[in-house]
């Protein structure tokens, strides 16, 4: 299973609406606040070139917020890419 990061806030619904998604998928997700370290949030603008929480990371791979998360499920490719690795 490929290595899952997701950059988040406290306050976020778009980061529980994606945490439950991929929970949902019986993965396990490594959360990194950036509400909480200002560096991390600079490394997840350089990474992602995009300043909104969520950013989800699968592998090497940048999946985007929650509305790209979404459509990636709804398209079938999430499974796939979990699948990945395994």
């Amino acid at each position: 299973m490929p290595r899952i990061i997701m950059y988040t806030t406290a306050v976020c619904p778009y980061c529980v609406m994606a945490e439950r998604l991929l929970l949902s998928k019986g993965v396990q997700i490594e959360k990194i606040r950036v509400d909480l370290d200002p560096e991390q949030r600079v490394l997840m603008m350089e990474r992602s070139q995009r300043r909104t929480v969520p950013q989800i990371f699968i592998g090497e791979r940048h999946i985007g917020g929650f509305d790209d998360l979404a459509a990636l499920d709804r398209a079938g490719g999430l499974d796939l890419l979990l699948a990945e690795g395994t």
